[in-house]
């Protein structure tokens, strides 16, 4: 029995404001592919004017990802190839991407990444802050006490921090940054690519004193340092083990195995990382 031809899900990263960033590889690949989803199809029908690419487009987005999911899974079944694109960036952060992927990756059908140019990483790269470890949060909710609450979840996290943020909203979010971590190195990123990329930096006073006498335009990312603990031998960052654990679970270790040995390499009691990852259990 000749086994039917599934397709394949590409997740093509495109400029986030310079169009030279795209990859060669994504360009053969928005040619080739079936059909385009895109999170809006008048952006994107300009990236692809630009380098001549005629694939069709069919729109996929925050309103309608259920149904739209569903007919490209179908077409994937039906053994065409498909490729989803966000306005900028790698599709699957921070927008609906990533349940058209789970639901690609549940049926068992191939997902490729075509990986390129990410906010998140060239913003961390030039922040001039820690590098070697970080927490992408992506936006924080609108409403003042949800935004607030969600920062004293990070408010003890010794790496660095990233937000995503749009001009309207920079300088509440800056703000609320501050009541809750409190003054900070922070760097913010604005227009990343483009024109009129900046960087903004200093303590978060500062940085907050030039929104308020420059008014904000474009896009940021906002990089803020991470939580300062007590020096010494024994300091260590529980909420980074934890994390490491779920990571090392997800490839397929044995989770009480990986608790005792990230304790014991971290020298820190094994109930403790055990106590930490079972209340991460219980917020997922």
């Amino acid at each position: 029995m000749i086994e039917e031809k599934r397709g394949t899900l590409y997740l093509c990263a495109t400029p986030i404001g310079n169009l030279e960033d795209i990859t060669y590889r994504a360009v053969r690949i928005l040619k080739e592919v079936d059909i385009i989803a895109a999170e809006d199809t008048r952006h994107t029908k300009k990236l692809l004017n630009h380098f001549e690419i005629t694939t069709p487009l069919t729109s996929y987005y925050r309103y309608n990802k259920e149904g739209k999911g569903k007919i490209l899974l179908h077409r994937l079944l039906k053994g065409e190839n498909i490729a989803l694109v966000s306005d900028a960036g790698m599709p699957g952060i921070s927008d609906p991407g990533y349940e058209l992927v789970k639901l690609v990756v549940d049926s068992g059908l191939r997902v490729v990444p075509v990986p390129g140019v990410s906010a998140v990483t060239a913003a961390l790269a030039a922040s001039g802050l820690d590098t070697r470890q970080f927490y992408f949060q992506g936006f924080l909710p609108s409403k003042k006490k949800e935004r607030e609450a969600e920062l004293q979840k990070l408010k003890d996290y010794t790496c660095t921090l990233v937000f995503y943020e749009s001009p309207h909203r920079i300088k509440d979010t800056l703000q609320s940054i501050s009541t809750v971590l409190g003054e900070r190195k922070t760097a913010v990123a604005r227009e990343l690519t483009k024109k009129f990329e900046e960087f903004i930096r200093g303590n978060l006073s500062q940085v907050i004193k030039h929104f308020e006498e420059e008014p904000p335009k474009g896009e940021f990312t906002i990089v803020v340092e991470g939580s300062k603990l007590p020096e010494g031998p024994e300091t260590v960052d529980i909420h980074i083990l934890v994390e490491e654990v779920f990571q090392k679970v997800s490839e397929g270790a044995n989770k009480k195995e990986e608790i005792k040995r990230i304790a014991r390499e971290a020298g820190i009691p094994k109930r403790e990382l055990y106590e930490a990852v079972l209340k991460r259990e219980k917020k997922v």
